[in-house]
């Protein structure tokens, strides 16, 4: 929505009506904009973080991790994104976090989401978690935040049809397998006892359906770079549906919007730092998904530190300060292999 790029159907009062459904939570906490950084409004550069969890349901509410920390800036101009993954295994100096019990330590950086849900802190306190745990690592505050729950993502990209995805590999994919010729969970695909074949994601450009398009994006074993090629997947599925509902009509068909907005419904919680929702569809109505510009951490590729854990290059590191300070286009111009190569 926020990248349509084109004239959005019907007044603000229409949007607001349409995004009721979405659940909006305090995401947030202590990592949000202060006053003094602009949080009071969205006139200046505009910082979302976005975190993709696996939630099943037969796993526990409260044991669940991020897998995919993307953070997404836009500049003052609000005419260009940028989308930055934050690798799952970077190690990071998590803060204690009193509302669970947790003490503060050095793990994983998905482990923060975990560390704030558990002990009934919920998604809520894992996202607050997480964004205090980069802001301490990269000093980005943000004016928003989003969970994306993997499993209601697929809704919403049948909610645009299809999009157009180019692997640059075949993919193999560890999740799922067809039998009979219809795609399932390995796990269930195993209970039926028949012949399985497994799902295979071909190079070249394609049109996906929703449960193509997510599987392969949750792809890393087999991959030249694992998990940094995954980041990169990722990247390209939000560019593709962003792309997709500004070309279908979406963003100008009343019914196909609402289609969108209920799915969307089902798969985020939102944060949007008190600002209103429709506010935030018409700030971005002047980016595209043409305008959506993905970029690597550590070179795309991974990056020891001397503990033999993953860490941020210094570069990356000057990337997130060149978030920090609004200067990301001046930053890419002068580091231009950090721009993804995917389409």
């Amino acid at each position: 929505m926020v990248t349509s790029g084109i004239a959005i159907v019907g007044s603000k009062a229409v949007i607001s009506q349409a995004t009721g459904s979405i659940a909006q939570r305090n995401l947030l906490g202590d990592a949000g904009k202060t006053l003094a950084e602009g949080g009071s409004n969205l006139e200046g550069p505009i910082d979302l973080l976005l975190l993709g969890v696996d939630a099943r349901e037969r796993w526990a509410a409260d044991d669940v991790r991020a897998d995919s920390i993307i953070v997404l800036h836009i500049p003052a101009t609000h005419d260009q994104a940028y989308l930055i993954s934050i690798p799952r295994d970077t190690e990071a100096r998590i803060p204690a976090f009193p509302k669970t019990g947790y003490q503060g330590g050095v793990e994983k950086i998905n482990a923060a989401f975990q560390a704030g849900a558990r002990n009934g802190g919920g998604w809520e306190g894992g996202a607050q978690l997480m964004a205090q745990t980069i802001k301490s690592m990269t000093g980005v505050s943000f004016d928003g935040a989003a969970i994306i729950n993997f499993g209601g993502f697929k809704s919403v990209i049948d909610a645009l049809g299809t999009v157009r995805i180019c692997p640059k590999q075949d993919v193999k994919s560890i999740h799922m397998s067809y039998v009979d010729g219809e795609p399932m969970w390995n796990a269930d695909a195993k209970k039926t006892g028949k012949p399985r074949t497994p799902v295979v994601h071909k190079k070249g450009c394609q049109e996906m359906e929703g449960w193509a398009a997510l599987d392969y994006s949750r792809q890393r074993y087999g991959m030249k770079n694992s998990d940094y090629d995954r980041q990169q997947n990722q990247q390209q599925l939000i560019k593709a549906m962003a792309k997709k509902a500004s070309s279908n009509g979406t963003m100008t068909d009343l019914g196909k919007l609402n289609g969108l907005i209920k799915a969307a419904g089902k798969a985020f919680i939102l944060d949007t730092g008190g600002v209103p929702v429709e506010d935030f569809v018409f700030t971005m109505r002047g980016v595209t998904g043409n305008e959506l510009i993905m970029l690597k951490t550590n070179g795309g590729t991974y990056n020891a530190n001397g503990n033999g854990r993953e860490a941020l290059s210094e570069q990356t590191l000057d990337m997130f300060h060149a978030v920090k300070q609004d200067k990301l286009a001046e930053f890419v111009f002068y580091n231009p292999e950090v721009i993804s190569s995917r389409k």
